[in-house]
């Protein structure tokens, strides 16, 4: 979860592994918890209370308070010269080791006491370039009605771009093409597939998966090639260069939520071109991003459930790929068979059985996957709503004026530029309802006129 996304003055409800957690700022502490979002009184959740005056985390079906430690420090019910009931074990919350790192909030899925300081000893992946000043970094999240292997599957293909994303995403560098599209041959070559990392070269380009959930291409122009090295640790360390490039990767981080979902994170820092991030609003580049996702999340959504009547282990018999340009999408699934039992482990919360496809709207939905968590864009949806209802009401306004104003009050001329102003405001509120809905609601996508 990046934090810039996180409010600090409200707690936040997470589905992660099937795992329902709360995240919220501990001000005592001067960092986020991760916590069991069940209150352990009668599982209400968490993420719907609040933060109080003293800094604790309080349910609010009945008032129970918790620090970061999950420690229970007031029960309203219990007696104020009683047995002190709130220190009992069975009062506490549970809480989840967790750490910020690349402006990132991550957590152990296990609460053991056994892994309190796992972040000691076992850091998440690291990508310097996103804490690196002379780079730029914007962040979308998005929650995704497709699952993880989809998911990580879909990123690692290049070779979709020129069709899902046409008119889109303009990638295509050949100068003879052999389609409208721009398809063409791929060089990927694998060059390390075990148990911590899978990278490939492709072009100048290299692309690392880090599992369970880091996937990034790094991209170097102009002087000796640059080269990003994937640790076992998890850990990027850039080998110096002796001139000033050009350099940008593409950051993904894939979480599964639940059978059939998943929640994408997605960075693209670079050191060129970094003015544009700090003038242009966080929620304009997420409207051509959310659309980017839009435009084969359909195709994607469908072809999981024909994958899942396959099944993981029979991927390579049933899937015909004769090309090099799947062949760091079929070294992730000889990943995914070799070393993760084929799927997600779901620790028995699942059956591992799809949902239903819901309605179309629903399932390209984006209000709910992604602007009510945004900062940025929930901060322009609700601007551009408020100037849409102005809009209206200068409309009606001006509409009023011109229709109380007697007789001679106004000449022919400023009457007209009267009733003018209110057809402008009139369509431009309409115009501006439209804009709203189709970039921060719902945006259907036809690939057939495309």
């Amino acid at each position: 979860m990046p934090i810039c996304d996180l409010d600090k003055r409200r707690p936040h409800g997470k589905k992660v592994m099937g795992m329902d957690v709360v995240v919220w700022w501990d001000k005592n502490e001067k960092e986020w918890k991760v916590m069991d979002d069940a209150c352990p009184h009668r599982y209400a959740p968490l993420s719907e209370g609040r933060i109080d005056q003293w800094g604790r985390l309080q349910c609010v079906y009945h008032g129970w308070c918790f620090n970061g430690s999950g420690d229970c420090k007031f029960i309203p019910q219990a007696p104020r010269d009683g047995p002190p009931v709130h220190t009992s074990k069975r009062a506490c919350a549970t809480v989840y080791p967790s750490c910020v790192q690349n402006d990132i909030l991550w957590f152990w899925p296990n609460a053991d006491p056994l892994y309190k300081d796992i972040y000691l000893t076992k850091r998440p992946p690291y990508i310097p370039e996103l804490d690196d000043s002379s780079f730029s970094k914007t962040f979308i999240t998005r929650d995704i009605a497709y699952g993880y292997e989809l998911l990580i599957e879909n990123l690692m293909d290049p070779a979709h771009v020129q069709y899902s994303h046409y008119g889109i995403m303009n990638n295509c560098l050949c100068t003879v093409k052999a389609d409208r599209e721009g398809g063409r041959p791929l060089d990927i070559t694998i060059t390390k597939l075990d148990v911590n990392t899978i990278t490939a070269n492709q072009g100048p380009g290299r692309n690392t998966f880090l599992p369970p959930c880091m996937y990034y291409s790094y991209f170097a122009f102009g002087g000796p090639q640059g080269i990003t090295s994937a640790e076992s640790s998890g850990s990027v360390q850039e080998k110096p260069s002796a001139e000033k490039q050009k350099k940008a990767l593409l950051v993904f981080i894939c979480i599964p939520v639940s059978p059939g979902y998943s929640r994408i994170m997605f960075a693209s820092p670079r050191n060129f071109a970094t003015w544009a991030d700090r003038i242009v609003p966080r929620w304009i580049f997420h409207l051509g991003q959310n659309l980017i996702l839009d435009s084969d999340l359909y195709l994607l959504h469908v072809e999981e459930r024909k994958l899942k009547e396959i099944g993981s282990y029979n991927w390579h018999k049933a899937c015909y790929v004769p090309t090099k340009a799947d062949a760091i999408v079929a070294a992730f699934r000889r990943w995914l068979n070799k070393y993760a039992g084929g799927q997600v482990d779901w620790r028995g919360k699942y059956s591992g059985e799809l949902p239903p496809t819901p309605p179309r709207e629903q399932l390209l939905d984006r209000y709910w996957t992604h602007t009510v968590n945004c900062t940025s864009c929930n901060l322009a949806y609700k601007g551009l709503n408020a100037l849409e209802v102005i809009l209206q009401i200068a409309s009606i306004g001006v509409v009023g004026i011109v229709a109380a104003a007697k007789q001679g009050m106004l000449s022919v001329v400023a009457r007209y530029s009267l009733v003018t102003v209110a057809l402008l405001c009139f369509v431009a509120s309409r115009w501006l309802s439209h804009f709203i809905y189709k970039n921060f609601h719902f945006h259907d996508y036809d690939h057939a006129f495309r």
